[in-house]
């Protein structure tokens, strides 16, 4: 059971312990008897809602004298009117769907709440906030990838009641307080911060109930392995884990081997950072024997060699009966002879990472995974001959991650009597920091791929230039990144053909001329979905058009490091009131906007060193008190830094006047 599943689960507990006693309803109900919010909670609600930034209309129910249990996201007692959920999550993509600062003090009048979830809002650099007083009723807390920093706060620890807490994919350090060991009723618990260090508290075996557990966090490019010490439950404590995540480390000892055998229900097992777990061969034996009951097994950056491989997969004859879907092996040092083991055994593999490794991969080598819809190879030597002949790996391959793989033009080199399929299942390709030079890429692209959405080919030795064919090809992309090469010329028009183009990165290149005419064409057919727009650091000229108002879902502006001039005004950037990275920096750039101007967006990163600013400050600075980042250098200013400056910005992390 994953994580997405587990947390669906809880929901449906809570809604079932909320149903003892309690109706909760989910649908507009309009019976009289129905009780309405209670105006002190729709108060405290709406004084939430005041600090944070909703630029898509996520909280558009939220007016002044509506009924609270209306909302979207709130769901209250219709005996009583008074809120048990608040549930405002958003999704994993790029976009956050809300930003701002979370005022906690706002729940003081919300003492009935048993469900927060807050999860991927952009909370930027804030602190987790202390939860006492009126949490008491608490049982469900998600607050993961929020952008949270700062230490786990030990008052987590008073919310006695809580059933699920996930802090997982912030930036947390310091050490895991040990009054977290007093969540008894705890069954889903993922403190994965990347930052966290120390030992595990030894009050966390108390934690009888857990079926989830997370301790650290690794990514594709990224592995804390700050977490050290024992682990202090492997004494034959929490005999219910389904899911068990640890990084770090960790004291391994021969003898605490045995207490994963016990853990009958175990589906999920992840050990990264266990720098001793090749020379322990309990633990890996104990890893082989449990590996038929696992549906993902991740073994990331535990210095494992081939041997090591022979030892936990040689028992294991291929056939139908493994379950194991997700394998991780990154960051470790395997070669290419132990391959054909790992590829017979895994015959069922849905996933499958290999990244960081010694690997030297040929077409001989490449698997043959029928079920197989996620391949990382990137950080090994795959050689130059690799996409030629039949590499059909999988029919239903959706991503494939190739970073770093030293490879050359000469693996995409179309010719007639090619016998490759079209990988039409193929929907992210990442071939970022390779050796490609010359246009077969794009023309390897066009003829092998049919419904590709995310195409990464940043820092290569790129100089096009990029046929025209490309563009009408690759109809189906939504995010391109060629940056950091060295693409010459000026900004193709091919792009003006791409429909669906909701982010393009060409930064870091040679582009030269002026600004590229599809993106002042009325009728382009993106301008209406294209979130982010990256020519920073090229070599374009001329004026900023006012018609690139017309993006207004633009999220992200990046034109700085150009040969730009002229006049920036309001009318270039009064439709764009998603925006939050605005940069323009190191150009010629005159910002001229009359003194009354409110902008329709809330910056959290803004950047116009060099631009000619002056000579009075800025007046309109004052409406951006969400600001992260601020760079107003070298700007012409004569004047003195007016005291809002000081008082509204108050979030600013990184300041350049």
């Amino acid at each position: 059971m994953n994580a997405y599943f587990l947390k669906t689960f809880y929901v449906l507990v809570l809604l079932s312990l909320l149903a003892s006693g309690i109706t909760v309803t989910f649908n507009n109900s309009s019976e009289s008897d129905e009780a309405k919010c209670i105006d002190r909670e729709r108060q405290a609600l709406l004084s939430f809602k005041r600090g944070l930034i909703d630029n898509f209309g996520v909280l558009s129910t939220w007016t002044n004298n509506t009924d609270c249990c209306k909302w979207k996201g709130i769901y209250c007692n219709h005996q009583t009117g008074h809120v048990h959920m608040l549930d405002l999550h958003g999704n994993r993509d790029y976009k956050h769907s809300l930003r701002g600062v979370i005022n906690v003090t706002s729940f003081i009048h919300l003492p009935y709440i048993q469900y927060l979830d807050l999860s991927h809002i952009y909370f930027a650099l804030s602190y987790i906030p202390h939860f006492t007083g009126p949490f008491t009723n608490l049982r469900y807390l998600n607050l993961s990838a929020c952008f949270f920093h700062g230490s786990i706060p030990s008052t987590l620890g008073n919310l006695l009641q809580l059933r699920y807490l996930d802090l997982g994919h912030n930036y947390l350090w310091g050490e895991i307080p040990m009054q977290i060991g007093s969540l008894k009723h705890l069954q889903y618990l993922d403190l994965g911060g990347f930052y966290l260090s120390g030992k595990i508290p030894y009050q966390i075996r108390n934690l009888k109930k857990l079926q989830y557990l997370s301790l650290g966090r690794t990514t594709k490019d990224y592995i804390s392995n700050s977490l050290s010490g024992a682990i202090p439950f492997c004494l034959g404590n929490l005999p219910l884990l389904h899911t068990l995540r640890l990084v770090g480390n960790f004291d391994i000892k021969a003898k605490d081997a045995q207490w994963l055998s016990t853990l009958h229900s175990l589906t999920v097992l992840e050990l990264s950072s266990f720098y001793s777990l090749g020379s322990s061969h309990q633990w890996l034996q104990t890893i082989s024997k449990i590996i038929p009951n696992l549906t993902e097994l991740r073994l990331v950056d535990s210095n494992l060699f081939d041997n090591d491989i022979q030892s936990l997969f040689h028992s294991h004859p291929s056939n139908n009966s493994i379950s194991l879907t997700i394998l991780d092996l990154s960051f470790n040092m395997l070669t290419s002879s132990k391959l054909p083991l790992l590829f017979n055994f895994s015959l069922h593999l849905q996933e499958l990472y290999l990244s960081h490794n010694n690997i030297a991969l040929s077409p001989s080598l490449c698997p043959k995974l029928s079920y197989l819809k996620i391949l990382d190879l990137s950080y090994n030597n795959l050689t130059s001959s690799m996409f030629t002949g039949t590499f059909n790996i999988s029919s239903k391959l959706q991503e494939l991650h190739l970073v770093k793989g030293r490879i050359t033009d000469r693996s995409f080199l179309v010719s007639s009597s090619s016998t490759m399929k079209s990988l039409s299942s193929l929907l992210y390709l990442d071939l970022s920091d390779n050796l490609l030079k010359s246009c077969s890429i794009f023309h390897w692209l066009s003829n092998f791929t049919t419904n590709l959405q995310n195409l990464y080919l940043d820092y290569n030795l790129l100089e096009g230039p990029i046929p025209d064919e490309f563009g009408t090809a690759m109809n189906s992309l939504e995010n391109l990144h060629v940056s950091d090469s060295k693409l010459q010329g000026n900004v193709p028009s091919l792009f003006g053909s791409m429909c669906r183009l909701q982010i393009l990165d060409l930064s870091n290149n040679k582009l030269n001329g002026e600004f590229p005419s599809f993106i002042q064409n009325s009728s382009w057919c993106s301008r209406h979905i294209l979130r982010a727009l990256n020519l920073s650091y090229n070599q374009i000229t001329g004026k900023i058009p006012q018609s690139i108002r017309q993006l207004s879902e633009l999220e992200f502006l990046s034109l700085e490091g150009n040969s730009l001039e002229g006049d920036v005004t309001e009318s270039h950037l009064s439709n764009f009131s998603k925006l939050n990275f605005l940069y323009l920096s190191h150009n010629s750039l005159s910002l001229k906007f009359v003194s009354s101007w409110v902008p329709p967006f809330r910056l959290n990163y803004l950047s116009l060193a060099s631009c000619n600013l002056g000579p009075g400050f800025p007046s309109w600075l004052e409406t951006q008190n969400s600001l992260i980042q601020l760079d107003i250098s070298s700007n012409e200013l004569n004047d003195l830094v007016p005291e809002w400056f000081w008082n509204k910005l108050q979030t600013i992390y990184d300041l350049n006047v």
